[in-house]
């Protein structure tokens, strides 16, 4: 079931509220990390919307990237320039390498980060060593993860839109 938009504006009126004033900035304000699959075409893609319309400037890759550009270049300027990041973990977050780079990259750029759980609760989170991380890098996943279950964060249900 999608959610209702009326659900992901009352999301991103607490987002805003809660941590920033509009910057005069040709670079990105917030970026948005998600499971594509799973949240492009409902959360990450509306809240994409409903900052875009409040002149944030967001960073969302389905809408702020090109043919040609270079994934891990685009990414991580966005997140160094971004005041904070918008982590929309969703039941296969986890399991995307790209989004475990993105996570891990928001916390030791000292972003501020404020977790979205999308049909998730925090406690069912865990990064599953699938033998194709070294163990540094699971580590630096695993305590990023730990670090977003330790954030005050949002939920959404999309059952109940």
């Amino acid at each position: 079931m999608q959610p209702s938009s009326t659900a992901v504006k009352n999301l991103c009126r607490q987002i805003i509220r809660y941590y920033w004033k509009p910057a005069e900035s040709e670079h990105c304000n917030v970026f948005i990390s998600h499971k594509r699959s799973d949240t492009n075409k409902n959360v990450a893609g509306l809240l994409y919307y409903l900052f875009s319309t409040l002149n944030l400037k967001p960073f969302l890759d389905s809408r702020s990237m090109k043919p040609g550009d270079k994934l891990y270049e685009k990414i991580n300027a966005a997140i160094r320039d971004c005041k904070v990041g918008i982590v929309v973990i969703s039941p296969n977050y986890c399991d995307s390498y790209y989004c475990l780079h993105e996570l891990c990259m928001l916390m030791e750029c000292n972003k501020k980060v404020i977790p979205i759980y999308v049909d998730v609760k925090p406690y069912d989170l865990k990064v599953s060593d699938k033998g194709s991380y070294t163990k540094e890098e699971l580590l630096r996943y695993r305590t990023a993860i730990e670090e977003a279950k330790n954030t005050l964060g949002l939920t959404f249900e999309s059952s109940n839109g």
